[in-house]
């Protein structure tokens, strides 16, 4: 039985799909693995739905979680809710700021110390 391209082609295309498929499965599976082992009491976490707060106590057997988003204030929320822990960010130091390229901040940086190059106007009384 002769196989003409057009049939080649859609069984190739179809292999790439599902190779694909399978490799983002594995990737969300792997993903959700790292997240599980992060959460742990203590850890600094966001929702699902954008609250975040601070891991007081888990219960495996409910699938809950105690998150303390206030002082004062606990939610129970659902173990799955738990989007991503928030890892702290990292200052950069004075001494370590970037340079500025021919003089100019780069995009979307602010410069505290900037000069301004427009001379002085100034006011005249009418």
């Amino acid at each position: 039985m002769p196989f003409d391209p057009f049939t080649l082609i859609m069984l190739a295309v179809l292999a790439v799909l599902i190779f694909f498929m399978f490799r983002n499965s594995r990737k969300r599976q792997a993903d959700a693995r790292n997240l599980q082992e992060k959460v742990q009491p203590g850890a600094k976490v966001m929702t699902n739905f954008g609250v975040f707060g601070t891991i007081l106590s888990i219960d495996e057997d409910e699938n809950q979680v105690l998150l303390e988003t206030s002082p004062g204030t606990v939610l129970t929320v659902h173990r799955q809710t738990v989007a991503r822990v928030v890892e702290p960010n990292t200052v950069i130091a004075d001494d370590e700021s970037p340079a500025l390229e021919g003089g100019e901040p780069a995009f979307g940086e602010r410069v505290d110390d900037a000069t301004d190059e427009t001379p002085d106007t100034k006011k005249s009384d009418d």
